[in-house]
């Protein structure tokens, strides 16, 4: 185990402010404290996060959330061994705010500076919540990201699958922006699909009649919008029926394709445990159809508390605390990174679009 370790994360790669402290000791990981400020409100009137907004308020709202999360657990600067903030992926404005902030503290403390991939942060978070024993299998499900990855080690991930074109979550937004349905689209279509029927409308479960484990969820948005546009050309517009069966048929649809492809990945790579992390990974029915494929293949099933699978800043911290176990040490020349993949050999995954691979 080492030495006690109490680490400030720092975290801020989209529409979440967040400062957590967490210590790691002989007794386990212990979260002291985390706050995380949302900005729902600030981007719902634009349909979705807009990153000029989005890296003001980062800039507003930084510093007030690292002294409430050190108030929150009794700490002072002096009481911290280092402290760990997002340096990529995300949008660069959130991303080059905490960096900043990291660096000002670490600059006028003295204290050391750790740079995480914020995609290792969730892949590492059930270390921190259940002290799971590497490997295991991730399969990391968010508004930005999707992809299945092999976790070895602190800073050892194989990606086995990916989406090759929209993240689950983006394409949750993208429907319940088309529906008429609020921001973030997540939540509002799991809500609307409760009252649904999945089965009224034929969607389809793109790549499954292709092997491996990449996945696509772009054509199934478009299958979504034609059956959306016929049922208006049919009645001239949408009744809350037709909206909750075309949310319930979507959900379905994601949730079956998570669920055969994660039945894909765990007979590829047989490990003792799935774990899932990212906001989509609060999704109900993809948590239930994930849960079941591990207990037919005898696979332990883990999934954080629904706080720690939306961003915050506590899975960074517990990253810095890995990453400085293993003696990652970074420097004031840290950079902000748009774009960040955890696995540098692997491809680039098909259709990462023209800004380049998707991290």
């Amino acid at each position: 185990m080492g030495q006690t370790l109490t680490l400030l994360g720092i975290e801020s790669s989209c529409d979440d402010t967040a400062a957590a402290i967490v210590r790691d000791g002989p007794d386990g990981a212990q979260i002291l404290s985390s706050v995380v400020e949302g900005q729902t409100a600030l981007h719902a009137p634009f349909g979705g996060v807009v990153p000029e907004l989005a890296a003001r308020a980062h800039s507003e709202r930084i510093d007030h959330c690292v002294e409430q999360a050190l108030a929150a657990a009794g700490l002072g600067l002096s009481d911290l061994d280092a402290i760990a903030v997002t340096a990529g992926p995300g949008l660069i404005g959130g991303v080059l705010s905490g960096v900043m902030c990291a660096k000002g503290l670490s600059a006028a403390t003295g204290l050391p500076l750790i740079g995480v991939n914020h995609l290792a942060g969730h892949a590492l978070t059930p270390r921190l919540t259940d002290a799971l024993a590497y490997p295991y299998l991730m399969l990391l499900v968010s508004g930005g990201h999707c992809q299945f990855l092999l976790v070895e080690g602190a800073d050892q991930f194989t990606r086995i699958g990916g989406s090759i074109d929209d993240a689950p979550g983006e394409a949750f937004d993208k429907v319940a922006k088309v529906l008429g349905l609020p921001q973030p689209g997540g939540p509002a279509v799991e809500a609307t699909a409760r009252a649904g029927d999945p089965t009224r409308f034929a969607l389809p479960r793109p790549l499954l009649d292709r092997a491996g484990c990449d996945m696509s969820f772009s054509g199934l948005k478009t299958a979504l919008l034609r059956a959306r546009d016929a049922v208006i050309a049919e009645k001239g517009g949408l009744t809350l029926a037709d909206r909750a069966d075309l949310c319930a048929g979507f959900q379905a649809a994601v949730a079956d394709v998570l669920a055969e492809k994660t039945r894909r990945a765990l007979a590829e790579h047989p490990v003792a445990a799935l774990a899932v992390a990212g906001g989509v990974a609060a999704n109900s029915l993809i948590r239930a159809q994930l849960q079941s494929v591990c207990a037919a293949g005898q696979t332990a099933f883990l999934a954080p508390p629904l706080a720690l699978c939306t961003d915050n800043a506590a899975m960074i911290a517990w990253a810095g605390i890995e990453r400085y176990r293993a003696g990652g040490r970074d420097d004031l020349t840290l950079s902000a990174r748009p774009r960040w993949p955890l696995d540098q050999t692997s491809p680039a995954l098909i259709g990462s679009g023209k800004k380049g691979a998707k991290a």
